[in-house]
């Protein structure tokens, strides 16, 4: 069993190459995998499932076409929260929890986009809880679509702006709550994205894999024969693998 896990592309038209690499992991490098687990922020934002470019219908038919021979999971980020059960019907895609335990060899491991983690960011975690209400989403979901990408926009350059005022710590997930997290769901692994810094951090033989946000090159981890490689590529399909040292799923 080979699985795949990604995050943070943050895709959009504004940035073509992205777009272009996504394109190629699909094609390429994710027929390989049977399982692939998108851990959120796939798109830069997502102000509702009927909002459709033609950007985004490809990559709508080119996660439908994958999932013929690749089951595919996803995690709700901070930025594509709104994703909802009409575009994973059409990307034949299947909507995860804000924590879900798989299993890797029988190793369970928990998957999740990772703003959780981060309390230290007080102001975001309370625009979180409002913005995860039922009525934030209705409301929300019933303004025209332009109306909806004014505010969307807004909430974009609000967050450039805050985040230039934060300091590294408060981005950063609180060890506190990765703690609690660890014991609440019983287990020795997890992986997440969102912060942007990619990194194995080992404490009490505890595991916690950060996934890479994608840039210039993209980066997608995958589990096979038991072991864990990071593997890097352009848009042009040069790539080099990292085994994820240290981390051995077989600990159970």
């Amino acid at each position: 069993m080979i699985k795949h896990f990604i995050s943070d592309l943050h895709l959009s038209e504004e940035h073509p190459h992205l777009l272009r690499m996504f394109d190629r992991y699909l094609k390429h490098y994710a027929p390989e995998a049977n399982e692939l687990y998108i851990l959120g922020d796939l798109f830069e934002v997502w102000i509702g499932d009927d909002y459709l470019p033609e950007w985004l219908i490809e990559i709508t038919n080119s996660l439908s076409e994958l999932s013929k021979s690749t089951k595919i999971y996803f995690c709700h980020g901070n930025r594509d929260f709104l994703v909802g059960e009409r575009f994973a019907k059409s990307a034949r895609i299947s909507l995860l929890s804000d924590y879900s335990v798989v299993d890797l060899e029988e190793t369970p491991i928990l998957l999740c986009h990772g703003d959780t983690l981060c309390t230290d960011d007080v102001a975001y975690q309370n625009f979180r809880d409002e913005v995860r209400t039922d009525k934030w989403q209705t409301e929300f979901l019933n303004l025209p679509i332009e109306k909806r990408l004014a505010i969307a926009n807004g909430y974009r350059q609000q967050s450039k702006e805050a985040t230039t005022d934060k300091s590294n710590d408060i981005m950063d997930v609180n060890q506190q709550a990765v703690d609690e997290t660890f014991k609440k769901f019983n287990v020795d692994f997890m992986i997440h994205g969102h912060t942007h810094r990619p990194a194995t951090h080992v404490k009490h033989q505890q595991y916690r894999i950060v996934l890479s946000d994608w840039g210039k090159q993209g980066q997608f981890l995958e589990f096979k024969n038991g072991a864990l490689k990071s593997f890097r590529f352009d848009e042009h399909g040069r790539f080099e693998d990292t085994e994820v040292t240290g981390c051995s799923v077989h600990k159970k």
